[in-house]
């Protein structure tokens, strides 16, 4: 195999372009060596592919194949999400037999994508095909372009807010659920539930298990949590809970049946009109987490409450300081330093010379 010439960019990058199946592929590396290493790589790659037995089946017939191997050890959520791929996404190459697909098509259709998707939701679709297209086909694509996942902060209710949203929740359909949602707890918690598991004379809410959604959309309920720490006993917090738990029909085992849209779309439609921002469920997990960190709880028991596994994930995910708190802060330095101005000022008063 001829080995490529790189050329050096104004840019002091080294450039090598390589002819596959009729196409031009560039590649831009700092330096001579790694250029020329990566032409060599996606040659030698195409070289194999060319070797590789070819299959008729498509992406969308392997992803079945896919599941099928792993049924065992997949979560019914994450069966879930790899049927919505597999249905909604990249349907430009989705049907395509394996032995006629190529890289570019599939770059095209990345491309063409990157139009109707989020970022994340992107790299995530393509993430999941990748991992099929190397399990079931042996297969790499190189050269794939994604856009960069900008994170941003989930919306959450600051402390002064809190008051406002218990009041205008009062009352109304689903408030039960909700309150668990501000007590800390994930919906999958929340949707599994049992009255056993709300101990009104402790002021206690035991988390044992979740229940995620299926292929069907169904509700699984099993006796695992999310992590080791997500299994937690949680002390009620909000009087009204109580009361709540005592008025209600215990007639059936689960607390509540709600799905999480219905709750996400009725959160969202009380903040709308008490003109407070758009938590939906999630949001009122933050939203604690805020306020412990607001109110000088410690971390270790926030934590806990909450049931994080470590505190990177606390810290980075939910720690979010009450704008209150940072107007706080911005006051103390801004005195501060207007004391040092003063303070100078008088100072130079002092010792200047003056005039008898």
């Amino acid at each position: 195999m001829k080995t490529p010439t790189a050329r050096k960019l104004p840019s002091g990058s080294w450039f090598v372009r390589v002819r596959i199946n009729g196409e031009d592929i560039g590649i831009t590396r700092d330096t001579e060596k790694a250029a020329i290493a990566e032409a060599m790589a996606i040659k030698a790659g195409i070289k194999r592919e060319a070797q590789r037995p070819k299959d008729d089946r498509s992406i969308r017939e392997a992803i079945d194949s896919y599941i099928e191997k792993r049924q065992d050890k997949l979560s019914p959520a994450t069966v879930r999400g790899y049927r919505i791929i597999q249905k909604n996404r990249f349907p430009g190459i989705m049907d395509i037999p394996e032995r006629r697909l190529t890289d570019s098509a599939v770059r095209a259709e990345l491309h063409r994508s990157a139009g109707e998707l989020s970022p994340k939701t992107l790299r995530n679709s393509w993430g999941f095909v990748s991992s099929v297209l190397a399990a079931e086909f042996g297969r790499k694509v190189t050269d794939v372009y994604l856009p960069q996942v900008v994170v941003s902060p989930h919306p959450f209710l600051q402390p002064e807010e809190i008051p406002v949203f218990l009041e205008a929740i009062r009352g109304v359909r689903h408030e039960l659920p909700i309150l668990l949602a501000l007590h800390s707890l994930r919906f999958s918690e929340i949707a599994a539930l049992r009255w056993q598991d709300i101990d009104v004379e402790r002021k206690q809410i035991l988390v044992r298990g979740a229940a995620v959604p299926d292929e069907q959309n169904r509700l699984v309920r099993k006796a695992t949590n999310k992590n080791a720490s997500s299994r937690r006993t949680v002390p009620i917090m909000i009087d009204r809970l109580p009361e709540l738990v005592c008025e209600a029909d215990r007639s059936g085992e689960f607390v509540t049946s709600v799905k999480n849209g219905s709750l996400f779309n009725h959160i969202n439609r009380i903040c709308r009109k008490s003109d407070l921002p758009e938590v939906g469920v999630h949001g009122l997990r933050h939203s604690f987490v805020s306020l412990a960190f607001s109110l000088g709880v410690p971390e270790e028991l926030t934590m806990q409450i909450g049931g994080w596994s470590d505190y990177q994930t606390m810290r980075k995910i939910y720690k979010h300081l009450a704008q209150q708190d940072i107007t706080k802060h911005v006051a103390e330095l801004t005195a501060f330093f207007n004391r040092q101005k003063t303070a100078m000022k008088m100072a130079m008063n002092k010792n200047k010379p003056r005039d008898y």
